[in-house]
C-alpha cells in the first residue's frame, strides 16, 4: 500500500523558536491522523537565515539526524565538541539516557536542513554524536546508506565518517539517500514487516504509477521491494523503520 503525503498537506509546527514543516504530529502541531510512522517518529523541515539556532531539549531515546539541504549548519550538542556541515552532510544526535540541549546554527548564507526522528530501540545508552560529510563523489544513482542501527551495514565507530560508511543509529532503522539522474532509476528491497518513508527534496519521482514532486512523500507498506524512477533529476531520501 501507499500513502501520499503531498507538501501542500503538511503541517507547522513552533518549536525551539523555529517555523518547522512537519510531515507528522509535532511540538504544537496536532495531527491524529498523521501520529507516526512506525517506528519513524518525526519528519521535519526547516530554513534558518544566516546566523539563526534551532534549539531543542531536553530530550531522550530518539536518534535525531539532520541532514543539510543547503548552506551550512553548525551543531552544538550538550558534551560533544562543536562540528559543521555543509550541504548533504549529515548530523546524528542519539539522546540515549538523556541530552539536555541540542542546537544547530546557520553559516552566512543560512541553511535549508531536514530532520528525520528515530525512536530507539534501546533504552539507558550513552548518549553519543556523529557527522557524516556529502561524499559526492560516491554518488551513482542508487540508493547509500546514511545512517543505519544495523550491524551488517558496517557503521564506523567513530564521531566523523569519512569513507561513506553511515553513522550508527541506536534503532533498528536506515536512512538512504539517491541523486538519480532523468531516466534512471533506484531500486531498493527491505524485510518483511517493515515501513519504507521516501521523501523527495529536490526534482519528480514516481513509484509505479505515483508521481512525487518535490516536498512529497510517500509510506509504503506491505512490500519489500520498490523503485523510484525519476521523471526529472531528483534527489530523494528514504527511511526503512519497523512497524
Amino acid at each position: 500500500m501507499i500513502t501520499i503525503r503531498h507538501a501542500a498537506s503538511l503541517g507547522t509546527a513552533h518549536d525551539g523558536g523555529q517555523d518547522l514543516r512537519c510531515h507528522f504530529a509535532f511540538a504544537d502541531y496536532a495531527d491524529p491522523a498523521h501520529g507516526h510512522e512506525g517506528r519513524l517518529r518525526a519528519v521535519n523541515t526547516g530554513t534558518l537565515p544566516a546566523g539563526g539556532t534551532y534549539r531543542i531539549g531536553p530530550e531522550a531515546a530518539v536518534d535525531i539526524v539532520t541532514w543539510v539541504v543547503k548552506g551550512a549548519l553548525a551543531t552544538d550538542m550538550e558534551g560533544f565538541a562543536p562540528d559543521a556541515l555543509g550541504a548533504g552532510g549529515l548530523h546524528l544526535a542519539s539522546t540515549g539516557s538523556g541530552c539536555a540541549q541540542l542546537a544547530w546554527r546557520a553559516g552566512g548564507q543560512g541553511a535549508g536542513f531536514i530532520q528525520f526522528w528515530f525512536l530507539s530501540d534501546t533504552q539507558g545508552t550513552t548518549p553519543a554524536q556523529e557527522m557524516r560529510p556529502a561524499l559526492p563523489e560516491l554518488e551513482d544513482g542508487g540508493f547509500r546508506i546514511l545512517a543505519s542501527g544495523f550491524p551488517e551495514d558496517d557503521p564506523e565507530e567513530a564521531q566523523r565518517v569519512s569513507d561513506g560508511a553511515p553513522v550508527t543509529l541506536s534503532a533498528r532503522a536506515r536512512l538512504l539517500h539517491a541523486a538519480i539522474p532523468a531516466g534512471e532509476g533506484a531500486a531498493y528491497g527491505t524485510a518483511p514487516g517493515r515501513v519504507l518513508y521516501l521523501l523527495v527534496v529536490s526534482g519528480a519521482a514516481r513509484i509505479d504509477t505515483v508521481a512525487l514532486h518535490a516536498g512529497d512523500a510517500a509510506a509504503i507498506s506491505g512490500q519489500t521491494d520498490i523503485t523510484v524512477m525519476a521523471d526529472e533529476a531528483a534527489v530523494v531520501l528514504l527511511a526503512d523503520v519497523a512497524v
